[in-house]
């Protein structure tokens, strides 16, 4: 009895498995990198103070006094909100340290962050020293624990997020243009194969090793750090499948037509870049300008950090991100076709 011809997709998406399973370097840079990353800056990123640390003081008879003493310290970018958007600012990484005179002074602030730190020494200093003396006001720490507010909570979604496009953009371009410089997908014209098939193997492939990451950093977080994920786990699963999609897109584009794996590497890191200093990964975009926030946040990667950070930090429901899914997929369909279209096989 002849054997049984499984449908091509299926064939090539499980041998483009089996290549990524005997690439050892792939494995690390996708299982390993992240975990190192995030033990290592979990520890030693909260060490480095910035130059110049938001803080909110809270709306009051004398809100403007204090930010004028505050504006003096060259180390404090103050301003004034209300109870309300001084808790949410405090929760998104907005800003660092939160000023309620209402009653006594408080400094509510995340001990384990060093903007809090930095914030609160030099807030209480210059506060002080506007009082006419030091310490001419008696001063009570107020520390905050709760999730989402601690600086590891904000990191470990923007990893799975930087993790998401590293992945995608590498796992579908790296391997498409290596195959063409090795000339092997010429061989493939021959064949009944499309290029949908051949594209859309890479992306299925990827999905399965996308399930195994993403659980190994969300588990990673939580045993060692206490990063839980508040949010619907669906929700979660969805953002990161819909993430992969548009990284892998870009991805594709960006190989479409490259011959050399030089060229390849050149142009994502020319895209991944920006969004590596600019989609908040490790700080918040809200520090940029805000003539150019608008472009930073219809990048893809701040789409899928400010997602990920809502579900897993704020239990956020998926129609919530609906908006957030949308732009994502809309980055994935446009750049596969673009990619599909220009796509040549030599």
């Amino acid at each position: 009895m002849p054997e049984k011809i499984r449908p091509a997709i299926i064939e090539l998406t499980s041998v483009r498995t089996k290549e990524f399973v005997r690439e050892t370097e792939a494995i690390f840079w996708v299982f390993g990198f992240p975990l190192i990353l995030a033990l290592a800056l979990g520890f030693a990123f909260r060490e480095k103070a910035p130059d110049r640390v938001p803080v909110a003081v809270l709306a009051g008879p004398s809100s403007q006094k204090e930010v004028a003493a505050l504006s003096k310290s060259p180390a404090l970018s103050p301003r004034v909100l209300n109870e309300a958007e001084a808790h949410d600012a405090l929760r998104h990484g907005k800003v660092s340290l939160v000023i309620d005179s209402s009653h006594s002074l408080t400094y509510r602030y995340d001990p384990t962050s060093p903007d809090g730190r930095t914030a609160r020494r030099e807030a209480d200093d210059a506060l002080q020293a506007a009082a006419g003396r030091r310490d001419v006001m008696p001063a009570r720490d107020e520390f905050v624990r709760e999730q989402g507010a601690r600086y590891i909570d904000f990191l470990i979604p923007g990893l799975l997020g930087m993790n998401l496009m590293g992945t995608g953009m590498w796992g579908m371009g790296f391997t498409i243009a290596n195959a063409r410089m090795k000339k092997l997908l010429k061989r493939l014209i021959a064949t009944p194969m499309r290029k949908s098939q051949y594209v859309m193997s890479q992306f299925l492939s990827r999905l399965i090793f996308l399930t195994v990451e993403v659980i190994v950093l969300v588990a990673f977080g939580w045993l060692v750090f206490g990063v839980r994920v508040n949010g619907s786990i669906l929700a979660l699963t969805i953002l990161c499948i819909v993430g992969g999609y548009a990284f892998s897109g870009l991805g594709l584009l960006t190989a479409s037509r490259a011959r050399t794996l030089e060229g390849v590497s050149g142009l994502m890191n020319l895209i991944m870049m920006p969004m590596w200093l600019c989609s908040g990964v490790f700080f918040s975009y809200e520090r940029f300008p805000s003539s150019v926030k608008p472009f930073i946040r219809a990048l893809p990667l701040t789409m899928l950090n400010d997602a990920l950070r809502a579900v897993m930090n704020d239990a956020a429901p998926l129609t919530k991100v609906l908006p957030h899914l949308a732009v994502l997929a809309a980055w994935g369909i446009v750049t596969f076709a673009i990619g599909l279209k220009i796509f040549r096989w030599q």
